[in-house]
């Protein structure tokens, strides 16, 4: 025993020396590391529970977990309805104004500024486009419901205040009268007028629903972007290793492409960046008394009235919209990603049936005359309408005969912008400049055609939170 103990106690004791000789060298022997600089990363994942109603479009999202019992684990995972997340979205559907004095309460002005209005106003002035508005509405949430980053959001399920159907009482004058806020649409082209682009931001169509057969053998400015694009998906198209699902977009895309093409080649289209224009849903092009393309119309906002053309139609869910040139006339902030006023405090004022034949370039001068016309022809306005003065600069060169090119080239140049005050000169840069013109059809083969009314967006309309 007193050697076994002996043995114990020396390899204990041996034991001790080693770790203290190790401590000791260890400093020569393994000379610390420098600390190494941190490096970039990938961005951290997101954890947690999000609220992803609210992230995607301000919905109020409650949430609860039910549980049962069941069978075991193996039986229920093979049953449909042992997990299972139902879905049900609320929503009010807001009543729409009708008084002069409820239309006072979201626009102060607007009794003094159109004083006829309220003799126009009766009980029954209420439009069914109202309940039509938004049944459509009703109708993209049940089909989007799966989808909470595509149904609507809460701004643009309330984006109008009322939809009223107006008619002077001693003229007879009829008009369609909206509340709602402002959108902005940059869409179009019109190489007769301005020959370079004025860009391609998100969801940009080169073209709008009011158009005209081209005047000049000047070619669309976003004509050979399309081309490249039409030729890129005919090459996938062509491959051998091109899946068959992947044809069958293809086909989709192709179509549309050639259609495109081929507008873009015979007619010119209003530019949302120069010419004053509103955007109206496609649902009020067919109603009883409709609201036809050409039609002219009132914008009225603050202690200003701007005369205005319809000249763009949009999908039936939405309203509230109109051109970069009238958006940044009415805050010089705009842009194709900033609405000028997000309150439901715009008026729009379309009269029916005032659009002239045939299309073509707007003339803003008819456009200030026939707009103070018609004004009167509901009361008169108790200030001047708004002047617009024409920002396109004048061609250098005669406009050659027309002849439509079938390769165009496209020579960028800088383009002039709207200004802010009517009053000022245009300045040599643009609201969104490019170095080149670069339509939607370069990266995105699906681009809907322009051979018809585009029903669009969106984002765009209502591309913003």
């Amino acid at each position: 025993m007193l050697v076994l103990f002996a043995a114990l106690f020396a390899a204990i004791v041996y034991r001790w020396i080693s770790l203290e000789r190790l401590q000791r060298v260890a400093p020569t022997e393994l000379p610390a590391m420098p600390t190494p600089e941190p490096t970039p990363t990938r961005p951290p994942v997101i954890t947690g529970k999000l609220d992803t109603g609210k992230l995607f479009n301000g919905i109020t999202l409650h949430s609860t977990v039910e549980t049962i019992p069941g069978a075991d684990a193996a039986t229920e995972r093979t049953q449909p309805d042992s997990y299972v997340l139902d879905l049900r979205l609320q929503a009010r559907v807001p009543s729409p104004n009708k008084t002069i004095e409820e239309l006072a309460k979201v626009s102060p002005q607007l009794p003094t500024l159109l004083p006829g209005l309220a003799s126009m106003l009766s009980t029954d002035s209420g439009s069914p486009l109202y309940a039509q508005l938004y049944d459509a509405k009703v109708r993209m949430l049940r089909e989007n419901l799966a989808r909470l980053d595509l149904l609507l959001s809460r701004h643009n399920f309330f984006d109008c205040q009322t939809v009223l159907q107006l008619q002077h009482p001693q003229t007879h004058r009829k008009a369609l009268l909206l509340q709602a806020d402002m959108d902005v649409d940059a869409d179009g082209s019109d190489a007769d007028r301005m020959p370079v682009g004025t860009g391609a931001p998100a969801n940009f169509k080169p073209s709008t629903s009011y158009r005209w057969p081209k005047k000049t053998s000047a070619p669309n400015p976003y004509l050979a972007a399309t081309e490249e694009g039409l030729k890129r998906a005919e090459d996938e198209y062509a491959l051998a290793t091109t899946t068959p699902a992947r044809k069958r977009e293809l086909r989709n895309a192709i179509a549309q492409l050639r259609a495109e093409v081929g507008t873009l080649r015979k007619y010119s289209f209003l530019i949302g960046a120069t010419d004053p224009f509103i955007v109206v849903p496609g649902a009020f092009t067919h109603a009883h008394d409709p609201v036809k393309l050409g039609d002219y119309a009132l914008v009225v906002f603050g202690d200003s009235v701007y005369p205005a053309m319809v000249g763009d139609v949009g999908p039936n869910d939405k309203v509230g919209e109109a051109s970069l040139r009238i958006a940044k006339q009415i805050n010089a902030l705009s842009t194709p990603y900033n609405r000028p006023v997000s309150d439901l405090k715009v008026t729009y004022v379309i009269f029916p049936g005032t659009a002239d034949q045939p299309f073509g370039p707007p003339d803003l001068e008819k456009i200030q005359a026939r707009c103070d016309t018609l004004v009167k022809e509901i009361g008169g306005a108790s200030v001047p309408l708004h002047h617009w003065e024409n920002i396109i600069p004048p061609s250098s060169t005669p406009s050659p005969t027309p002849s439509p090119s079938l390769s165009p080239s496209v020579t960028p140049s800088p383009s002039p912008t709207a200004p802010a005050s009517a009053s000022a000169l245009p300045s040599p840069t643009f609201a969104f400049p490019v170095p080149s013109p670069v339509a939607t059809a370069q990266t995105n083969p699906t681009l809907a055609p322009t051979s018809s009314p585009a029903v669009k967006r969106s984002p765009r309309k209502k591309r913003k939170p």
